[in-house]
């Protein structure tokens, strides 16, 4: 991390997170923070459910909810880049405050409830992108108030899905009442039917990924497995936010809402390995959870991650993380004699079982 961004980050510390979280995607569209470009290699370039990366290492949902900031993000580094939540019609969220920085943890809390623009306007701006070699996905959501939220999912994914080039189902946010119950069998399957329908037609149909909680028991897991390959899905992203507060130290760890930062490492990193062996390699996986180094973002993908993304690291590591992180992981992949991404995929499972 460079003097100017420890500054920069020790400045937005001193105030409020979400008015903070603001000004830094301001900055980014500003042209005032330093971007590294695409960071690719050899090892580093993969496909992972017919998306071509440069690299593995993507920027997850809820950094920029409203697609603000998507063409100087496809320039900081990232492999690739996940947008939204987008719900069909606008709505503002849960009252502030509703973000919580948990510095001594290196953790986040936060309860948004889907706060966003909707689907028009977001649509809108994913359609006057200029396309380039980092792929741009769009994270699906519901209304608080609809009568039908599972038919949400596939009203954004009409109106958006031609101008991303992924999608994905959100089930797991711990802050929309009653949203994770949707990832019982009959109710996702149902679901997912309707997303795939949505999707089948696309002129351009894309790949439609499920992110789940990190919270559930391993049967919850197997159903959801099963429930995924009948689907068709292109994949799993493993894992949303947590509502466990289990060895927090920080203030704030009382807090209502979705933990995430460096405490969901081990847990995420354990469902993504169970889900590995549930899926034996039929399905993609990609990996969240507490990544904040090259070292861990390894860890994911010996645990059977093709790729992986991380968010809330960004709060205390800076936007110069993700080109860090993808040349770390370069390193670390030619240090074991890996010569790709996906020879490393699953390698290490067996250390999370």
């Amino acid at each position: 991390m460079s003097l100017i961004e420890s500054l920069g980050l020790a400045a937005l510390h001193r105030l409020d997170p979400e008015r903070a979280h603001g000004l830094s995607l301001r900055a980014l569209s500003a042209g005032l923070v330093p971007l590294s470009g695409v960071v690719t290699s050899s090892r580093l370039a993969t496909r992972v459910a017919g998306l071509d990366l440069p690299n593995p290492v993507g920027l997850a949902a809820g950094f920029d909810k409203n697609a603000t900031a998507i063409a100087p993000l496809s320039r900081a580094g990232f492999g690739f880049i996940e947008v939204g939540a987008a719900t069909p019609r606008p709505q503002p969220g849960n009252p502030q405050p509703r973000l919580f920085r948990l510095t001594e943890d290196r953790a986040a809390i936060n309860r948004f409830g889907f706060n966003n623009e909707g689907a028009d306007a977001i649509g809108a701006r994913l359609a006057a992108r200029k396309r380039g070699a980092v792929p741009v996905g769009l994270n699906l959501g519901a209304n608080k108030d609809s009568t039908d939220r599972a038919a949400d999912f596939a009203r954004v994914l009409a109106v958006c899905g031609p101008h991303v080039d992924f999608a994905t189902v959100n089930v797991s946010s711990p802050n929309t009442e009653k949203l994770r119950d949707l990832q019982g069998r009959a109710a996702l399957s149902a679901l997912l039917a309707g997303v795939m329908e949505t999707r089948a037609g696309l002129v351009r149909p894309i790949p439609v990924f499920l992110k789940i909680a990190p919270d559930l028991t391993p049967d919850e897991l197997a159903e959801i497995a099963e429930v995924a390959l009948a689907a068709g899905l292109a994949g799993i992203i493993a894992t949303n936010t947590t509502l466990s507060r289990e060895g927090l130290k920080s203030a704030d760890r009382t807090q209502m809402g979705g933990l995430s930062g460096a405490p969901l490492f081990e847990k995420s990193t354990r469902i993504l390995a169970q889900l590995s062996q549930l899926t034996d390699g039929k399905l993609p996986l990609i990996g969240v959870g507490g990544i904040s180094t090259p070292e861990q973002a390894y860890a994911k993908i010996r645990a059977g991650a093709s790729a992986v993304q991380f968010y809330t690291a960004m709060v205390y590591e800076g936007l110069s993380l993700a080109p860090r992180i993808a040349r770390g992981l370069d390193a670390l992949l030619a240090r074991d004699g890996f010569a790709n991404v996906a020879a490393a995929v699953g390698t290490g499972r067996g250390e999370w079982l």
